[in-house]
């Protein structure tokens, strides 16, 4: 879209939004549906919170998908799906957003879900009091007043959010951002049951006090075993929900969830659920119950730029060159990744990174320019670099640690020491900077490159790795701010990896899962929004 697009044409834009299918279990005709509409699925590592404004990591998006709805979904191949809006306009330069929200929206207690709901939600996001560490994602968007807020100097209520009824809800932007209802698909933008917030505080997603408005409300959560999800019919597309009820177990070990699935305990794996070393095999004996998908995701290590020696950019370099991506993805992961060297995937929207210098050396070249910059960082076998690599507890996160450390030890003589830690630690660890190296990966938020490239602005909560650039940060805002953003991508691409290594990508993910051939409606697509109400149980 560029600026001088009408404000009739976007409203024309907005009415094909609402009369656009509305995707919920659409049983093709013939279809025998099974009398027990139960699906168990893989969930990942046991979720730090489901709370949506503080939800940080795949475990909690990806419940959160069932239990509430933002103002649009997405569907198949990314497709916008009208989610609790019906439609939308927006005036002539994208600045102001005017959604108009479904009269028949409920929480699951019955009361309706209001513009005042999305206010209340768009705002405690931004609120210091929250401490989210999504709370960036409402700055990136560009709403006006965000990191003012987020930074303290400036009220809640100056959100630049506004309910003109009750099913009216306005965004005023600080810039034009084209793409703005594309980013409501993430779950830091849900709405937000205030009284219930208010009432129980941090308690109020527990099963007995939590109020929802998906497709299903939350049934029971035993921490470490399952979360329970049934019906809710105060849904308002519940008439073409199918699947009755949801049981989601917290699985991090890709090898157990294989056996389970394969032992028929699991009807669908998470995205981690096939080891690489059962992938081929798989492939022969069922075929048709392997799904792979491109994605819009990169796995890559942080390196803690403030912490000697990692501050040097030299030592940065060194280890990212010495990691040979070819054989992490042809043998480590096997499944179809990519290798990465750019931080930006290549299947992104309107961007496509040009190759940095190092891409275009063989392996052979990268390790001796790895072995002259760690020498002259002031380590070689005589002074060996030691240091601790971060990562969650998962089985292919180890394989890949384990790889990764025995190219650094033979290539460059460092003795590396692994730390695996659970998911709720292992992110407060890295959230806190108290690391040295750390795993670290990226599903994108929506589909575009800011999605990746923010998570390296100084002032991003997501910013593990603790780069700061201000040079890097100027090139961020110009982008933001222009009506074609690419040169200012690339430009921020070239200085984040190609100058300053901050991170060290390693591969584009796939999405990749095992699910049973009785299972309807399974939709993918690039940033791996799934949603149970799309899906069905077929007669078996």
């Amino acid at each position: 879209m560029k600026k001088t697009k009408t404000l009739i044409a976007s409203a024309i834009l907005a009415a094909s939004f609402g009369a656009m299918q509305v995707y919920a279990a659409n049983v093709p005709a013939g279809v025998q549906l099974a009398k027990n509409q139960v699906l168990v699925k893989g969930g990942e590592g046991e979720p730090q919170t489901i709370d949506p404004q503080k939800v940080s990591g795949t475990p909690g998006s990806l419940r959160d998908r069932d239990l509430f709805e933002g103002l649009y979904s997405e569907g198949k191949d990314g497709v916008l799906v009208p989610g609790v809006a019906e439609s939308y306009t927006v005036n002539k330069d994208h600045t102001v957003y005017t959604f108009k929200l479904r009269h028949d929206a409920k929480w699951s207690d019955g009361s309706p879900v209001t513009a005042e709901d999305f206010v209340f939600g768009f705002q405690r996001l931004v609120d210091p009091k929250t401490a989210s560490t999504y709370s960036y994602y409402a700055a990136l968007a560009g709403i006006k007043n965000a990191q003012n807020i987020i930074d303290g100097k400036d009220k809640v209520s100056s959100l630049g959010v506004k309910a003109l009824d009750a099913h009216t809800f306005q965004v005023t932007l600080d810039h034009s951002v084209p793409y703005f209802v594309k980013m409501t698909v993430n779950s830091s933008l849900f709405p937000a049951p205030k009284k219930v917030v208010e009432k129980w505080g941090d308690a109020w997603t527990k099963p007995e006090h939590i109020v929802s408005n998906g497709a299903y409300k939350l049934e029971s959560w035993v921490v470490n075993q399952q979360m329970v999800f049934v019906r809710n019919h105060d849904y308002w597309n519940d008439k073409k929900t199918v699947i009755n009820k949801v049981v989601v177990l917290p699985i991090v070990d890709a090898a157990v969830e294989y056996s389970r699935y394969m032992a028929g305990d699991l009807d669908m794996t998470s995205n981690s659920g096939i080891p690489t070393n059962r992938y081929h095999e798989l492939l022969k004996t069922v075929p048709n119950q392997v799904k792979v998908s491109p994605a819009l995701a990169v796995y890559y290590y942080d390196f803690n730029n403030q912490k000697p020696p990692f501050n040097d950019v030299r030592v940065r370099k060194a280890l990212s060159y010495a990691i040979d991506r070819n054989i992490i993805t042809k043998y480590v992961t096997g499944t179809g990744e990519i290798p990465a060297y750019s931080f930006t995937p290549p299947d992104v929207s309107g961007f496509k990174a040009k190759e940095p210098q190092y891409e275009k050396w063989t392996q052979a070249e990268r390790n001796k320019k790895a072995q002259e910059l760690l020498k002259a960082a002031g380590f070689d076998k005589s002074h060996p670099l030691n240091f601790t690599l971060l990562y969650n507890t998962n089985e292919n996160h180890k394989k890949i640690a384990i790889a990764i450390s025995a190219m650094w030890k033979k290539t460059l003589g460092v003795n590396v020491t692994l730390d695996n830690q659970e998911w709720k630690t292992f992110l407060n660890t890295r959230q806190l900077g108290n690391y040295q190296v750390a795993r670290d990966g990226w599903f994108g938020d929506y589909n575009e490159a800011s999605t990746f490239l923010s998570l390296l602005d100084s002032t991003s909560s997501q910013n593990n790795a603790q780069y700061k650039n201000p040079a890097y940060d100027k090139l961020m805002d110009e982008a933001a701010k222009a009506n074609n953003p690419a040169p200012y991508y690339q430009k921020a691409e070239d200085l984040a990896i190609d100058q300053d290594m901050a991170v060290a990508p390693i591969y584009q993910y796939v999405t990749k899962r095992l699910i049973k051939p009785y299972v309807g409606g399974y939709m993918p697509n690039l940033e791996d929004n799934i949603y149970t109400r799309d899906m069905y149980i077929i007669k078996h």
